[in-house]
């Protein structure tokens, strides 16, 4: 009898039990999904908690959500209770010996992120991913994401508070990601994640107002994803070259799609809105994932990332 094929994968120095990793602002700080019959948190390889900052946060006003087609905005505001209430109270309860957990940070300085580092480092959680491209946020975020050398200073501030993987997110607002890619990678990150909500909006065409309070949200959903494969695509080059891993993100709704972000190089797979609408939707990814490399004799997920044929970029 055959050895069953290797779901599991490095990444930025982690092991992971599988590709599958879920994404911030998506399953709460964790806990929300335990709740759920037929879950099984051995299913993915790290829950990347809600966005948390130094203190807490209450969040931009409602209305913060909106279904667009084949997609979502949203406007959440990174509401929060600190990153020490976080540690105090909240990651204790966690199972992490069923998966791993990252933290996400944001801030609106370096210090202010350096600050939140210094304080996951003495907690559980195995890797802290840096938001420095939060589209929905009036500090902050979007404006360190698309501007490469203050995204650098973020990293470089992070980079001494702590000792875990850094993982930077990337911006597909940005008008040059592979410069961004490369100057967080020379900064310190140990990996990047690819890639975070596009801005937009929605109108009220009764009462001729924005639908989201924000005015403007991140949009999500499989309506980004081929946005989301070409900021891979262009970033993959910078991150290879530094042997720096990529989680890849943006609309991956089902087996298929994971599958072409492995091909175009995401080292890790993302899931997001798709939990939505298929809370359980990670089963399904792994069966179809296993038989895909089943049929073309792979014996691991490994041998499929960055198999794009090759073509000019």
């Amino acid at each position: 009898m055959s050895n069953p094929t290797d779901l599991s994968i490095s990444f930025a120095g982690l092991k992971l039990q599988t590709p599958l990793v879920l994404l911030s602002g998506c399953v709460g700080f964790g806990e929300e999904y335990t709740r759920l019959e037929g879950w099984d948190n051995r299913d993915i390889g790290a829950v990347i908690l809600k966005g948390t900052t130094l203190e807490a946060r209450m969040g931009n006003a409602p209305s913060r959500l909106y279904e667009t087609p084949s997609g979502m905005l949203n406007a959440i505001g990174l509401q929060n209770p600190g990153a020490r209430y976080v540690i105090d109270h909240i990651l204790p309860a966690l199972p992490h010996h069923e998966t791993q957990f990252w933290a996400n940070a944001n801030g609106t300085s370096p210090a202010e992120y350096a600050e939140v580092a210094r304080i996951f480092d003495d907690s559980p959680v195995t890797a802290i991913e840096i938001n420095i491209s939060c589209p929905n946020v009036k500090e902050g975020g979007v404006h360190f994401g698309n501007n490469p050398a203050m995204a650098a200073r973020v990293v470089e501030a992070m980079r001494p508070m702590t000792s875990k993987p850094l993982i930077t997110k990337l911006s597909p607002n940005n008008a040059d990601i592979a410069e961004t890619a490369r100057a967080v990678i020379e900064a310190g990150s140990d990996g990047l994640s690819v890639i975070n909500t596009l801005v937009g909006m929605a109108v009220d065409v009764e009462q001729r107002k924005p639908v989201i309070d924000n005015v403007s949200g991140g949009l999500s959903g499989p309506c980004i994803k081929p946005v989301a494969l070409w900021k891979i695509h262009q970033t993959r080059v910078v991150a290879a070259k530094h042997n720096i891993p990529i989680l890849g993100q943006g609309g991956i709704s089902n087996a298929n799609d994971a599958l072409e972000f492995a091909i175009v190089g995401a080292d890790a797979i993302g899931l997001g809105t798709g939990l939505f609408y298929d809370p359980l939707m990670c089963k399904k990814l792994l069966h179809g994932m296993r038989d895909y490399l089943d049929r073309h004799q792979m014996a691991s997920y490994a041998e499929l990332v960055g198999s794009l044929a090759s073509q000019p970029a």
